[in-house]
């Protein structure tokens, strides 16, 4: 009777065991599907930051042509030429901070398309397996043992 409740002991074991097993596998499986969601919740909203950061650059290219044309107009206008000395310094240092502007924008959006979202899924879920069924092969020691 004894060698019977030993032999239950051990096949009740491998079926918990068996049920951790199968649990940490459609663990997996869900793990699996919501980092494919996350992805793909990531790749649009890099596609957004890719959509807003070329808005962006239109507008302020827009803005620096009509800020040098109105530079250019009021130098023409007061009877400077607009193409020689201070006033090409003037409109070459305007189009030098656009581009400074544009610079750190870039890198801005880089380094917002780099961070991502963190998840706080475990990245290898492989081991949650094995510590679920911990219990179980101590109550197989513990049985076999009495």
């Amino acid at each position: 009777m004894a060698q019977l409740a030993s032999l239950a002991t051990i096949i009740g074991a491998g079926a918990s065991i068996y049920g951790s097993v199968r649990a940490a596998q459609d663990q997996d499986r869900m793990r699996k599907a919501q980092n494919a969601a996350i992805a793909a919740q990531n790749a649009e909203r890099a596609r957004q930051l890719r959509i807003q950061r070329d808005a962006e650059a239109r507008a302020r290219q827009e803005a620096l042509a009509r800020t040098v044309a109105a530079v250019r107009a009021r130098l023409a206008a007061g009877g400077v030429r607009p193409d020689e000395g201070s006033a090409a310094a003037l409109t070459a240092g305007l189009r030098r901070d656009a581009e400074t502007d544009i610079s750190e924008q870039a890198a801005l959006f880089e380094s917002r398309i780099a961070q991502g979202r963190r998840s706080l899924l475990n990245p290898d879920g492989t081991l949650t397996a094995f510590l679920r069924s911990g219990p179980s092969f101590a109550t197989i020691a513990r049985n076999l043992l009495v």
